[in-house]
């Protein structure tokens, strides 16, 4: 990975010198714009809607247009003299329960590592953080643009979520939310039941793109000269006329794929209790069968003997 950012965690009056890296990657397949006859690439010229003519990247500017069409030009001056106080730092304002935290306010996560002597301050700050279970609202300037943002342990290394402000999330206002729904008891029993039934601790790795796997296999074949034989879509379901047996049938079906992915997952502890179970029976078998013939052997007498 290569750091993006330089700057330092201002933490009352210490200082802690980080480097930051972004967290995630997008893992999608990458297309160009090209000619279908030939393959030849599509390239854009930047064009000016008033005179008409091509303009070089460096006579372009950021513009601002206003209500009535108006258009405010601004230029990279006017972005240096803007009040950003918390370039190339991040200022630790307050420390909050994660619960506390809406996940909805996070945009994009990035890690910190210590940089030049900033090691054991570093290990300090993420060991009091980790112990405490809090989670530190922190502020930081990104590519122009001042965040929010969450500064939390994972695996040993300072998580950075940056945040959206509250005025960036949009308000759930929806009709049906006024409209009195009526859900019957039972029916709401059935739902906690399918839930209960699909209970299990995540683990990410059971997952996959399959979109992006059979896209990836589709140019493989292309590039192969092989046709490729789309595999058929599941049936999709259509809506449900009779919620609670729909409900009920969901419930049997998730306990019948919950029993089916046990068994996938340890295949050989059925067979082998079986083995066990049958060994164990042979056993008391065999024992048995040497008892019935140690009581059917007549018995020896017991002699004395003299010196």
């Amino acid at each position: 990975m290569r750091s993006i950012w330089k700057g330092a965690i201002s933490f009352g009056l210490v200082t802690i010198p980080v480097k930051l890296y972004s967290a995630t990657e997008q893992k999608d397949v990458a297309f160009h714009q090209v000619h279908r006859e030939d393959g030849g690439r599509i390239k854009y010229k930047r064009i000016c809607s008033v005179d008409g003519e091509e303009v070089p990247y460096s006579d372009i500017a950021k513009g601002y247009e206003l209500a009535t069409g108006e258009m405010v030009v601004l230029t990279d001056e006017d972005f240096s003299d803007l009040p950003l106080t918390t370039s190339r730092r991040i200022d630790v304002l307050q420390f909050t329960p994660a619960e506390q935290i809406d996940p909805i306010y996070f945009a994009k996560s990035y890690y910190l590592e210590p940089d030049g002597q900033g090691a054991k301050p570093y290990v300090l700050l993420r060991d009091a953080l980790e112990r405490s279970g809090q989670v530190a609202v922190v502020k930081i300037a990104l590519r122009q643009r001042e965040s929010l943002a969450a500064l939390r342990v994972r695996d040993g290394v300072f998580v950075l979520e940056t945040m959206l402000w509250p005025d960036e999330i949009r308000e759930a206002d929806f009709g049906f939310l006024e409209e009195d729904v009526d859900v019957r008891p039972q029916e709401l029993k059935m739902a906690e039941s399918l839930i209960e039934t699909m209970v299990a601790d995540f683990d990410p790795t059971e997952y996959k793109d399959a979109y992006r796997e059979a896209l990836q296999e589709v140019i493989e074949a292309k590039v192969a000269g092989k046709e490729l034989v789309a595999p058929e879509a599941p049936a999709e379901a259509g809506p449900a006329v009779d919620l609670m047996a729909a409900l009920r049938a969901s419930v049997e079906a998730a306990k019948r794929e919950r029993q089916g992915a046990t068994e996938a997952k340890a295949p050989g502890r059925a067979a082998k209790a079986k083995a066990a179970a049958s060994s164990g029976t042979g056993a008391r078998k065999a024992a048995s069968d040497g008892a019935d013939e140690e009581e059917k052997a007549p018995k020896k007498r017991k002699t004395r003997r003299s010196a």
